[in-house]
């Protein structure tokens, strides 16, 4: 996962880098950060949003006409609860992590030129296994036999749509965006017929939500 990261942000600068150079009139560097609120939406589980961070790199540059076009990278740690069934057999909502970086290539449609834009176009999102606390691992998740920690082995390449405004002058800009997961992030989990057993026979399925709003500042 590491290598896979590394791989991709050494390819993410590089692009970045000859585009700034070759294109200083046209096309802008931009750093961002901001919250996050990831949603499981699953019919297997009762599942919570969460919320968490995301921050990373792009550049923006004309296209044709009112379209640019934007390419960037960025990481992001984002967290969902399902309800499960402790030790006590006491209800108790289990937290999970998912952290991973992304790739995106989007359209740019310019609404006020500088100043107000509507994005969307695909992201590729590259995650590692889900993360729960240790103490929370036994618990059985409510509606199957399903342990918390038998279904953090999800599918760790995937692919996002992302729709956006972006909103600002040409230096800062506040970004709100949702992304919606186009394949089930728990397909991986199908492979295994024990754990489809124990999820009453179903067959998992889970895509995800991320809403998010950011801050970007152009270079």
């Amino acid at each position: 996962m590491k290598k896979i990261l590394l791989l991709l942000l050494a390819l993410y600068c590089s692009n970045a880098a000859t585009a700034q150079y070759g294109y200083r009139d046209g096309n802008r560097i931009g750093i961002s950060a901001g919250v996050t609120q990831l949603s499981l939406l699953s019919s297997n589980f009762k599942a919570k949003p969460g919320t968490g961070w995301i921050a990373g790199l792009s550049v923006r540059g004309n296209y044709y006409n009112d379209f640019s076009m934007i390419f960037g990278m960025q990481f992001t740690e984002s967290t969902f609860s399902l309800e499960t069934v402790n030790s006590s057999f006491k209800k108790e909502d289990v937290k999970y992590t998912l952290s991973g970086v992304q790739i995106k290539l989007l359209m740019s449609y310019n609404l006020v030129e500088d100043h107000v834009s509507l994005d969307f176009g695909p992201v590729l999102q590259v995650n590692g296994k889900l993360r729960i606390d240790k103490e929370n691992k036994d618990n059985v998740i409510s509606g199957t036999a399903l342990k918390a920690e038998d279904i953090v082995d999800v599918t760790t390449i995937n692919g996002n749509l992302y729709f956006g405004i972006s909103a600002g002058g040409k230096v800062v800009r506040a970004l709100v965006f949702y992304q919606y997961g186009l394949n089930s992030i728990m397909n991986k989990l199908n492979k295994d017929d024990d754990l489809k057993a124990l999820n009453n026979g179903d067959k998992f399925k889970g895509n995800i939500g991320l809403l998010s709003g950011q801050l970007l500042i152009s270079l």
